[in-house]
């Protein structure tokens, strides 16, 4: 926690979007499981994740743990918590099931107003098409949405938090932000 805001920390080696982090997978657990109320585990390829590196990190940790990915299918959902998530990403839909241990990544900000305020939501300012940054902001997104809000993305350090943020997902700069506590 950081003043009352719990920290996701991502263990994330790759990305599409041209990551590569310098670290190994067990190091950036190992600082994921020092600094995050949740730790982050990547189940899509794409990012360097898979559904048995969220079972091998069920195994190191009680902590608990988010299946992140974009989890098109329930399937996928129902899989995710078999192999020990407690949470699950599901990203520009709400899944018909396990929605309340789902946090749900709108694509847009019309998407976020069909969210009902009982669940989770991460707002990502990176958009996933592209890589870059989304126009919309956390800002924009925290006066639709007055439930439970994720700040996502291009966080570096504490002075990127942004007010009114009740989580925030650290990934790319996880080294960073650790040094910044």
């Amino acid at each position: 926690m950081y003043k009352n805001i719990e920290i996701i920390a991502e263990v994330k080696i790759k990305s599409p979007f041209g990551h590569k982090s310098e670290k190994t997978w067990s190091e950036l657990f190992d600082m994921a499981d020092m600094i995050g109320d949740i730790i982050s585990i990547h189940t899509d390829e794409r990012w360097g994740g898979s559904f048995d590196l969220l079972k091998q990190a069920r195994a190191l940790t009680k902590k608990p743990l988010l299946a992140k990915g974009i989890h098109n299918s329930d399937a996928e959902i129902e899989k995710a918590i078999k192999c020990g998530a407690d949470w699950v990403l599901a990203v520009g839909r709400i899944p018909k099931v396990h929605a309340e241990r789902c946090i749900i990544e709108p694509l847009t900000l019309e998407e976020l107003k069909n969210i009902p305020e009982s669940l989770r939501v991460a707002w990502n300012s990176r958009d996933l098409t592209t890589g870059g940054a989304k126009k919309e902001t956390f800002a924009e997104a925290r006066k639709i949405f007055k439930g439970w809000l994720c700040q996502a993305s291009n966080i570096k350090t504490v002075a990127d938090i942004q007010p009114g943020a009740n989580a925030i997902l650290v990934g790319t700069y996880l080294t960073e932000f650790a040094d910044s506590l």
